[in-house]
């Protein structure tokens, strides 16, 4: 699995004009399921987002995690995350998990966070959405299985 984990004081998703997930401070994480993944990989991948210390301690270092400070994580299927523009100008998308299996395991992410007691929104899998964030820092971090 693929994710982009960004810091957010807020951030939301829309879809055709309603408001389906909505967060305050913690992360927006956009992930996608790459052909291959094992069936663990969102649990290892929840473990791993919850514990990334990436907001600042009271001497202001990136010392705190998710599960530390309380935010809420906003969950959004990105599978243009598995993106090859290697060759030509057109990217492909080969190395995306099929959209049957990909949901399954996007599902499974977003509540193997929950499952560690983390407030979790999410976007809808395979819709045409808007995401609306305020990045704080900016912070913004590639992380892959």
């Amino acid at each position: 699995m693929k994710a982009i984990i960004q810091r957010v004081t807020e951030a939301s998703v829309t879809v055709e004009g309603e408001v389906v997930g909505r967060i305050g401070p913690g992360l927006l994480i956009l992930v996608c399921a790459m052909r291959g993944d094992p069936d663990d990989a969102p649990a290892r991948l929840a473990a791993k987002v919850a514990k990334l210390r990436i907001f600042a301690d009271e001497a202001g270092k990136m010392n705190r995690s998710l599960l530390d400070t309380g935010g809420a994580a906003l969950v959004v299927s990105q599978f243009t995350l598995a993106a090859d523009t290697r060759t030509g100008n057109r990217p492909g998308f080969s190395t995306a998990e099929e959209p049957g299996r990909g949901e399954r395991l996007y599902e499974a992410f977003a509540e193997a966070l929950a499952a560690q007691g983390i407030e979790v929104a999410r976007g809808r899998f395979g819709a045409d959405m808007a995401v609306a964030l305020i990045n704080d820092g900016p912070v913004t971090i590639p992380m892959e299985l």
